[in-house]
């Protein structure tokens, strides 16, 4: 049952309700000493030492030791007289046997200080959480001459915003080798001069980890991961969608021709304030950047932060500072055709149909739902329900999806959009031609999908194409070899577990420990 205590001697046990206490002493004739390993069997002194030990059956137990001290008997050591040490059992300065600091360590390890202290005291061991984190600190890591062939490299946030790290996988083996200060080039650089062998480095398209590879492992191959170029493609086609969302609203039927008398037919949708006061703004700041304005004195002019400024004035049109804010969802939307149906039944109080639809997920405001209904009180009849227009991001999610995972419903509607805009259209296209050099890792295809992008009439699509450019040989790797960064934010996902079980006492070294060794 207790196999740490092979070699004592044990004289006597005693067992309480709420603890149990061993008696043991050593069986051996003598000791070697510590500091030059001379064999000593005359004793100078005794005296007992408490141990606390595993519990046993959930009650604490204590080993009550005697100990002796010996004489050195080298005329040339150092150490006039030693204390024994039971192996297995005891350690200087420790008043917890060996087995219980390996218990405690591995808690600590799991669940951090105060989680790992609440686990221990029901398990009969009472320690402090600063305890278990030390524990975790003094652990041994492993030691790592060489980078694995496949390395992963991320970056990940001590303080969002602040203070950055990076974390190092193996990708071969799915597991975090180390963590490193900042996320710049140099620190990156010198881990993988200090630990050769890297033969391909799968990364993000940050330019600070493609620098470091490049400086501190020339001949290892750069893979960019397909998921974060698929995200990338993915932003630059919303805002794509998000620039010709008048052609996402389907045609009027033949019943609701321009025909139509005027007060029978439902009002026309006013420009949003956001796009009217960002054309104005936009107006405004190239007008004063024409008559030699500086970006200070506009600041100062129009009372808008220094950032926004900047952005309205290095956009070469309103079209580009348009995509979000045509984008944007109406919350009012969905219930529509519930308050056109209920107007027509008479119903025409704003604050009951407010509360109703709000019973049915509007979280919008009861004044948005009264200037949506006051032009109907002015018209002769009941206005037709608007067509249901789809999201900038829905039509969006349609295009990076795989269409058999698209209903019947979704396929029609994404198929009267394209027949309506031959720009969607030929975006569907590239998108789908890019998604099939992804999936079947044909990165050879890759120049031509860009001459053909470029070609094209898509603005947007261009400035990924220029990104890709930039970064040519590790996008080309991507497409083409297996290697990928998933099991890199895998590792980042639980890190920021780890982090966050912390509550803010996750420093590097401890959060390594905690990453690397668990």
């Amino acid at each position: 049952m207790l196999p740490h205590l092979d070699g004592l001697v044990v004289e006597r046990v005693e067992t309480g309700a709420e603890s149990v206490v061993i008696f043991a002493r050593s069986g051996r004739t003598g000791r070697s000493c510590r500091v030059c390993a001379s064999w000593s069997e005359r004793v100078h002194s005794r005296y007992l030492r408490r141990v606390s030990d595993e519990p046993v059956g959930g009650r604490p137990v204590t080993i009550v030791l005697t100990v002796r001290r010996f004489y050195c008997r080298n005329s040339d050591c150092g150490a006039t007289t030693f204390v024994e040490q039971a192996e297995g059992l005891s350690a200087r300065y420790r008043r917890r046997s060996v087995p219980l600091l390996a218990t405690l360590a591995q808690v600590g390890l799991a669940l951090a200080g105060r989680a790992g202290a609440r686990l221990a005291a029901q398990l009969g061991i009472n320690v402090n959480r600063t305890t278990l984190l030390r524990l975790v600190r003094a652990l041994p890591e492993p030691e790592l001459t060489e980078a694995p062939t496949a390395l992963g490299v991320d970056d990940f946030a001590l303080r969002k915003g602040n203070v950055y790290g990076t974390i190092l996988v193996d990708i071969g083996t799915g597991k975090a080798i180390d963590l490193l200060d900042g996320r710049e080039a140099e620190p990156l650089a010198q881990w993988l001069r200090d630990h050769p062998g890297a033969e391909a480095i799968c990364r993000d398209r940050a330019g600070a980890y493609a620098e470091g590879a490049k400086v501190g492992a020339p001949d290892a191959i750069q893979v960019a991961d397909r998921f974060h170029l698929w995200r990338n493609l993915g932003d630059y086609v919303e805002k794509t969608v998000a620039r010709h969302r008048a052609c996402l609203k389907p045609e009027a039927p033949e019943s609701e021709a321009p025909d139509r008398p005027a007060a029978e037919r439902p009002p026309e949708p006013a420009e949003p304030r956001l796009v009217s006061r960002t054309r104005e703004r936009y107006a405004t700041v190239q007008d004063l950047r024409r008559q030699g304005e500086s970006l200070s004195a506009i600041c100062r002019i129009l009372s808008l932060d220094r950032k926004t400024v900047q952005r309205f004035a290095r956009a070469t049109t309103v079209d580009e500072l348009l995509g979000k804010a045509i984008g944007r969802s109406n919350l009012l939307e969905p219930f529509k055709p519930y308050l056109h149906q209920r107007w027509a039944e008479s119903i025409t109080d704003a604050a009951q149909l407010a509360k109703e639809i709000t019973a049915q997920g509007y979280t919008g405001s009861e004044q948005t739902v009264r200037r949506y209904l006051r032009p109907f009180r002015e018209m002769l009849a009941p206005p037709l329900a608007p067509p249901t227009v789809p999201k900038v991001r829905q039509v969006t999610g349609w295009l990076l999806r795989r269409p058999d995972d698209l209903d019947d419903g979704e396929k029609r509607q994404l198929t009267d959009i394209r027949s309506r805009s031959p720009h969607l259209d030929r975006l569907a296209e590239h998108v789908k031609a890019f998604a099939t050099m992804m999936v079947q890792r044909q990165g050879e295809h890759l120049d031509t999908w860009l001459s053909t992008v470029e070609a094209d009439d898509q603005p947007d699509l261009h400035s990924f194409t220029v990104g890709i450019r930039r970064d040519h040989d590790a996008v080309t790797a991507g497409l083409t070899l297996p290697y990928s960064s998933g099991k890199v934010e895998g590792n980042v996902n639980r890190l920021k577990a780890i982090k966050r079980q912390m509550y803010g006492r996750a420093k590097l070294d401890l959060l390594r420990k905690r990453v690397i060794l668990a």
